[in-house]
């Protein structure tokens, strides 16, 4: 492989990276999408590089290294809004006490969806 088609590589990588930043950082899952194929191409190409072709690579490693933590951070936030969501959910369904002894009590709920007209 010549050091132009290196350069290349590391030079697109690096714009992936950007863009994938980019897209984290607004929410954007159809970006990031998108770049997913392309980059695990290049991150192959550049694994087969000579080590004297990659010299380039620590700068991309810490972006990769950043970008991950920022997919990390998004996952955890969006667990931590599902078990919100079923929080909820259990909410509209029942009504959780505790009774004179202290002892908890479950009680069960209905969920009225029609909607009553009036003239």
């Amino acid at each position: 492989m010549t050091g132009d088609t290196a350069q290349h590589l590391i030079t697109r990588l690096d714009e992936i990276l950007d863009a994938e930043r980019a897209a984290l950082l607004r929410g954007d899952i159809q970006t990031l999408e998108r770049h997913v194929e392309e980059k695990e191409a290049l991150i192959a190409a550049l694994n087969a590089l000579a080590p004297t072709e990659a010299q380039d690579l620590p700068a991309l490693q810490d972006k990769a290294r950043h970008n991950q933590a920022l997919y990390e951070g998004a996952l955890d936030g969006l667990k931590r809004v599902a078990r919100r969501i079923a929080a909820f959910r259990r909410i509209r369904e029942s009504l959780e006490t505790y009774d004179e002894a202290g002892r908890r009590r479950t009680i069960r709920g209905t969920i009225d969806t029609t909607v009553e007209k009036r003239a």
